[in-house]
């Protein structure tokens, strides 16, 4: 297996970055760190070394001054489960998940429905056609194979998947698709004269971040940003459903603003904030946000010269390109539970002890939003990255496995206080993890406080 700093070699020199910047990283600590029999750990920690090398290396540019990069493998680990140990005026998280999510029997093995928003739980009950019961769910199940399902509940509009061994997904066409993809797609799509940088302190000072996304995966990544200085404007609706937690964690160092881009005035709106931005983050579908007029191409005609970076589910290629999809959902699909589980001696799917899909594709989105960017200052251009959920999980999976992983202890409290900070914020006084990439020249901090959604108007500072 690949040590850790060869492992972000690679994933470094795989997007262009000089093997030399690579000197100025310390990692530190060893696997295992969480009980699995993936390298969750390395994971975690070469992801956010990426992120922030590629920091300190914009620094350099704009300065000339060259800094240290400190990754601690433990605080990383700790970090890719943020939301885990958030308190908010010291009180814990409510139930992760609704009542009806989670893992089912079928005829023919087994299914996991994600059901946390509205929308998404009454698909499953209609095409199932039954109550929003655990039971009755698992009675309804029970008449269905599970791929059969699948294909019914997607169609409704609903977000489930069938457990595949890895594989039976490798045999997929779409997972054939995905093995031509690299793990960071950075595309030129249009011609664009270099944009100087701005004056400023910190690496991302100056630099004006669009963030169109919920969960965690593009959270993490506007969140991230944010830590290096950049002024990020979270852009939500009023009626897109949330899950308040994430959106509490994700939310430091942003603006917080309500658009509806499915208004004439929401769509202006948007069409200006592009036209003042570096750099925009999204996790729709493609075609959905193609429809609403925002694709890649269209921004770059609207702002030539910008970044556009797409998180999607299933990667841009394959026939599951336009499938709707979560972490919980992909580590079903592509293996991963179905290995675990079967390193742990269960009978059925068994989840990685963190959502480290979506950290890690999080981290890669920045990673390759600040190459992408540092690239147009050198070079001009428009610029497209894109991510997805399902390659980062290839990744993974690639990355090898730890022989009784699973044996490793959890992490205790007192393992995890290290790396907690108090901050203000628009919900109370949040106890949550401090970014994991220390920088020994411009240290990584958020400068504005989490707020609940839509408190700011949808304007950049001034």
């Amino acid at each position: 297996m690949q040590d850790i700093r060869a492992i972000l070699a690679g994933i470094w020199t795989d997007v262009g970055g000089a093997p030399s910047a690579l000197d100025a990283v310390r990692l530190t600590g060893s696997e295992p760190q969480l009980p699995s029999s993936f390298r969750v750990a390395a994971a975690a920690q070469a992801s956010i070394a990426a992120a922030g090398l590629a920091a300190a290396e914009i620094w350099r540019a704009r300065s000339g001054e060259t800094q240290e990069v400190a990754v601690d493998m433990r605080h990383a680990v700790v970090e890719c489960r943020s939301e885990r140990y958030l308190r908010v005026d010291d009180k814990p998280p409510p139930p992760a998940w609704d009542k009806v999510a989670g893992v089912y029997r079928v005829r023919d093995g087994f299914v996991r429905l994600h059901t946390n928003f509205p929308h998404h739980r009454d698909a499953v009950c209609k095409v199932l056609n039954c109550n929003a019961e655990r039971d009755d769910v698992q009675s309804a199940l029970l008449h269905w194979d599970g791929e059969a399902f699948e294909i019914a509940a997607y169609a409704a509009g609903g977000v489930v998947a069938f457990m595949r061994s890895h594989d039976e997904w490798s045999a997929t066409p779409h997972a054939q698709e995905l093995a031509k993809l690299p793990l960071i797609s950075i595309e030129k799509i249009g011609e664009a004269a270099p944009k100087p940088w701005p004056a400023g302190t910190r690496p991302l000072a100056g630099i004006r971040v669009l963030d169109l996304s919920r969960v965690i995966a593009g959270p993490v990544a506007g969140r991230t940003l944010a830590a290096h200085g950049a002024d990020v404007l979270l852009i939500s609706s009023p009626d897109l459903p949330s899950i308040p937690w994430l959106t509490i964690d994700t939310g430091r160092g942003k603006l917080s603003a309500y658009t509806k881009l499915t208004t004439e005035e929401g769509r202006r709106t948007m069409r200006r904030l592009i036209g003042e931005a570096d750099i925009l983050s999204q996790g729709y579908r493609p075609q959905a946000i193609a429809r609403l007029g925002f694709s890649a191409e269209e921004a770059a005609r609207i702002n030539p010269g910008i970044v556009y970076v797409t998180l999607s589910a299933y990667g841009h290629a394959g026939p599951w390109a336009e499938r709707r999809g979560f972490d919980s959902l992909v580590q079903t699909t592509t293996g991963f539970n179905h290995a675990e589980g079967q390193a742990a001696g269960v009978d059925g799917p068994k989840e990685l002890p963190a959502q480290m899909l979506d950290h890690a594709t999080g981290y890669f989105m920045a990673f390759g939003a600040m190459m992408a960017k540092a690239r147009q200052a050198r070079e001009g251009g428009s610029w497209h990255v894109r991510v997805s959920l399902a390659q980062t999980g290839r990744w993974l999976w690639n990355l090898g496995r730890i022989a009784q992983g699973l044996s490793t202890e959890d992490l205790k409290p007192d393992a995890v206080a290290p790396y907690i900070e108090a901050l203000a914020s628009g919900f109370g006084t949040l106890s949550s993890v401090k970014h994991a990439a220390v920088l020994s020249k411009t240290p990584a901090r958020w400068t504005r406080p989490a707020m609940p959604l839509g408190t700011h108007p949808p304007q950049f500072p001034g």
